[in-house]
């Protein structure tokens, strides 16, 4: 009899072992591959398809992806053209690649825990070392975690992206590519600078939205201000009359006055908004028909006294 009932549970053990364990074990697998390969397309089509909608080329060109839709931007249709367009691609693609990878991680992590509890595994000590190792590599690695928070933060904040002229402290430049751990920026100079996103406290964008062209023009103490101040309106009027200028501007040259006097010149002030890196050509262009304009009025400029160096005696 008794060996009879050995006999009934050996086989009964094999059962479980060869048959319920392999198939529970493969089970959890396609379903996590399943999972993980509806969810990867639900990001991808969030991330790269665009909704069309009627309304001006513009508003066609640039619609913005389902994954950024409720999403904050600061980049408008009007000003930022095709640009938006594909600044947003590169925007929803790098959270899109986020958001995939966090689940496959997770996929991953659920299937080994449920393949240990099939196998009579208790996971209970698991998670419980998961959560201090886990806390250990943070310790650890908390600089590389800060970098990529920020990354992410940035982000879905629409911060800045490739191709805006930023103020970063250090590196003033044009924005090359935007990643979740280093932001690349060209200086003037050509220099490249990499900088870590969780090193950057603050953020100057000069493309988002509109520009200010901000004229200084130097004036002698001896001219008449108010003809000065006439004069170089009505030579900005007439510039902003050229087309190719003219695109680029969004209001009109405004007059503000005397904005500093020294012991050899008055500056006199004027502003235009502009459309985003636009202000520095607008800026230059001003300044040259302006001046022209003071000359042929007979605006008087500053002339600073020569310097005068003493001769040692010999």
């Amino acid at each position: 009899m008794e060996v009879h009932i050995l006999a009934y549970e050996w086989t009964d053990t094999n059962k479980h072992w060869l048959i319920e364990v392999p198939i529970r074990i493969a089970a959890y697998i396609v379903i996590a591959l399943v999972a993980r390969y509806i969810l990867h397309r639900m990001i991808d089509r969030a991330a790269n398809r665009s909704r069309r909608t009627r309304g001006t080329p513009d508003q066609d060109s640039v619609n913005k992806p389902p994954l950024l839709r409720h999403l904050r931007d600061k980049a408008p249709l009007s000003v930022a053209g095709m640009k938006a367009a594909e600044r947003r691609r590169q925007r929803a693609q790098t959270i899109g690649s986020v958001l995939k990878s966090t689940v496959s991680i997770v996929m991953l992590i659920w299937v080994l825990l449920s393949v240990l509890n099939v196998v009579g595994v208790n996971i209970a000590p698991f998670i419980a070392s998961a959560g201090i190792v886990g806390l250990a590599i943070g310790f650890g690695a908390q600089n590389l975690v800060r970098d990529f928070v920020t990354g992410v933060f940035m982000l879905l904040e629409d911060q800045y992206g490739v191709g805006d002229n930023v103020d970063l402290g250090e590196a003033v430049g044009e924005v090359e590519s935007v990643g979740l751990r280093v932001t690349t920026v060209r200086d003037i100079d050509g220099t490249l600078w990499y900088v870590r996103n969780g090193e950057i406290t603050r953020v100057g964008n000069m493309s988002q939205d509109y520009a200010v062209a901000r004229v200084e023009l130097p004036v002698a103490l001896t001219a008449d201000i108010t003809q000065a101040e006439t004069v170089a309106v009505e030579a900005a009027e007439e510039t902003l009359e050229d087309p190719e200028l003219a695109a680029k501007v969004l209001g009109k040259p405004e007059m503000l006055g005397v904005q500093d006097v020294s012991r050899d010149l008055l500056t006199l002030r004027m502003t235009i908004k502009t459309r985003p890196n636009a202000q520095w050509s607008v800026q230059r262009r001003l300044r040259r028909d302006i001046l022209r304009a003071f000359d042929e009025n007979g605006i008087e400029l500053p002339i600073r006294p020569p310097r005068v160096y003493a001769v040692p005696d010999e």
